[in-house]
């Protein structure tokens, strides 16, 4: 099985995340506030200066009322007095009510941002705690649009429909309330009209929520297709594939205007069937309103006012169905997001109580260790090594073997199914990340560069580094003469994933990175394999004085890595078959000579 393969097993751990999305309305707010509790800090001084927002609204049909009962058809004629001390008195409030809903939308927004911003750190710094497994179970495109579309949908509903559901739900009490007392029998009907379109609502909700939760994961898909068609761009020109990308990008675009108009689809039904009962609502209050009045169980006034708080009443409830719409596609962003931050991170650093080990020579030893991606067949199996300290160590094998495991639990990338892996005889998930980090680097196979110049990208390795320790660094490693060539040295900048240079040059970058940062286990996971034969032995005379009185353990692709070590480790199908020094291997007859001697064949072509 190649290690493509191993990786292709790892279907399980991605249900981690999205086992985590089924959440239900109620417990989605309960943890969504839970995380971002700023959206609860001055939340009942808000809620007071909605009242007070909303007052405004509701003085205008008391007003109409008041000023036809008591001032247009008060006893003796109509009185302008109390007419003109009514309606100035409307408008101060309506000049309150203007202040109070500026304070209310400043309160909700900055609170808002505040949370989500919290909610973002808090999503984006997870992803970086989960093992190197759980993030590749997950397209990258998937797991950024979880930190910044997705959030975004909640930021939207938060601040618009957070602060309309604030207002209206104020508004329709107080509507209630006014309803009430000039004529319980209205306010019944209006009622009695709600309840059609409140079955219809609990309906509609849970299939809304499906939808837009299918539209924020053909997001994710669609993010994830471009991201790849960007990234690949150079490979997809190479093999000509254009049209095959094309077509993918074109599914996934399908794919989410599909999802997106079925969601609008069921919205609009719920939108519409809201102004029904509005309209109805209306049509049978007046009917019912104007035989009141002409029994004389109700005022003109009170029957002019009725239609106005009929409005205040329904205008809300109908903005409820388009709050419903914005607050099932946040319910499904939040979902993706508590998601990712309630996965278990299965490689978790013991933090304060974790063991500090001390700098100098490191001794590693693998007891019994065995793993298996999820899904798949074990790739490591009773693994037992020991390490003595200042032992260079060349690991090699055939491809799929389990080399690049090894180095992954040895680094902690990962941990063991079963055995344990120590350091200075500490289990390592006992060691703090700060002292293993600081004590053990991995060279990876593809040295990750960032779009900053040379000498920040190497400055990774020990961010205090001055300038002359970068160009001490880089003349002891023999780089010297390659950064002077490059257009402005040190500061020459690199491009994005350091496109601007050959994979040779960012493999040299990686390497002076790890060099800088001094470790005192160095593992190379076949850190020469992209760079040529000639600048590969300059590499390998400066790595012999980074390896002098250190361990280290290279994953060898070149068995020239392999005859420059102390000790060999043969390893096939996830067990430890051979160990040994190059030259007793090579006459033992066994995995290696045979490694050997294909790999001496072909450079002697």
């Amino acid at each position: 099985m190649s290690e493509e393969q191993e990786r292709g097993h790892e279907g399980p751990v991605s249900s981690r995340i999205a086992g985590r999305s089924q959440l239900s309305t109620g417990a989605t707010l309960r943890r969504g506030l839970e995380l971002s509790p700023e959206l609860r800090d001055g939340l009942l001084l808000t809620l007071l200066l909605a009242v007070v927002a909303t007052v405004g609204r509701v003085v205008i049909p008391f007003v109409v009322q008041q000023t036809t009962d008591n001032g247009i058809n008060a006893e003796g004629g109509p009185d302008v007095g109390f007419v003109v001390r009514a309606i100035a008195l409307a408008g101060g409030v309506v000049v309150l009510t203007s202040i109070a809903q500026y304070a209310v939308n400043v309160r909700l927004f900055t609170a808002a941002e505040s949370g989500l911003a919290t909610l973002r750190l808090k999503a984006f710094r997870h992803i970086h705690d989960l093992s190197v497994l759980t993030q590749s179970t997950e397209r990258r495109g998937g797991l950024v649009s979880r930190v910044t579309s997705d959030v975004d949908t909640i930021s939207q509903f938060v601040q618009f429909g957070g602060l309309m559901l604030l207002v209206s739900s104020v508004q329709i009490v107080l509507a209630t309330i006014l309803m009430l007392f000039y004529s319980p029998i209205l306010a019944g009907v209006v009622y009695l009209c709600l309840v059609p379109l409140a079955l219809l609502v609990r309906r509609f909700q849970p299939v809304l929520g499906r939808a837009y939760g299918t539209v924020r994961e053909r997001v994710g898909d669609l993010l994830g297709s471009i991201g790849e068609s960007i990234v690949g761009a150079t490979t997809i020109r190479a093999y000509g594939v254009e049209e095959r990308t094309a077509a993918r990008i074109d599914e996934a675009v399908e794919a989410h205007r599909v999802s997106a108009i079925r969601a609008q689809v069921r919205s609009v039904m719920a939108f519409v069937s809201g102004q029904a009962f509005a309209g109805i609502t209306m049509a049978v209050v007046l009917v019912v309103g104007t035989v009141l009045a002409a029994n004389g169980q109700l005022t003109l006034g009170k029957l002019l006012a009725f239609p106005f708080l009929v409005n205040l009443f329904t205008q809300p409830v109908l903005m409820a169905t388009e709050i419903l719409n914005e607050m099932q596609n946040a319910i499904a962003g939040w979902r993706r997001v508590i998601g990712v931050i309630d996965t278990p991170a299965d490689v978790s650093d013991p933090g304060p109580d974790g063991v500090v080990l001390d700098r100098g020579p490191i001794t590693v030893d693998f007891e019994d260790v065995s793993y298996a991606y999820p899904g798949g067949a074990r790739v490591l199996e009773d693994v037992d090594l020991h390490i003595a300290p200042h032992t260079r160590v060349a690991v090699v094998g055939q491809t799929g073997s389990g080399k690049t495991t090894l180095a992954k639990l040895l680094t902690r990338l990962m941990d063991p199914l079963e055995g344990v892996v120590r350091l200075d005889g500490v289990d390592l998930r006992e060691v703090s990340f700060a002292s293993l980090r600081q004590r053990v680097v991995l060279v990876p196979q593809e040295g990750f560069l960032f779009d900053a110049d040379l000498a920040d990208n190497i400055r990774v390795g020990r961010p205090e580094a001055s300038d002359d320790d970068l160009r001490l660094a880089v003349t002891e490693l023999g780089l010297d003469a390659w950064v002077d060539s490059l257009p402005h040295g040190l500061g020459t900048q690199v491009g994005q994933r350091g496109e601007s240079l050959s994979a040779g040059e960012r493999q040299l970058v990686a390497i002076a990175r790890a060099y800088l940062a001094d470790p005192d286990l160095l593992v190379l996971d076949e850190a020469t394999s992209a760079v040529d034969p000639a600048t590969e032995v300059r590499v390998q005379r400066a790595l012999e004085g980074l390896t002098t009185g250190r361990t280290s353990v290279a994953i060898a692709h070149r068995l020239s890595t392999a005859e420059a070590a102390d000790v060999v480790v043969v390893v096939d199908a996830g067990r430890i078959v051979e160990l040994g020094h190059h030259r007793d291997l090579v006459d033992a007859g066994g995995v290696y000579t045979r490694m050997h001697a294909s790999w001496a064949a072909q450079q002697a072509v």
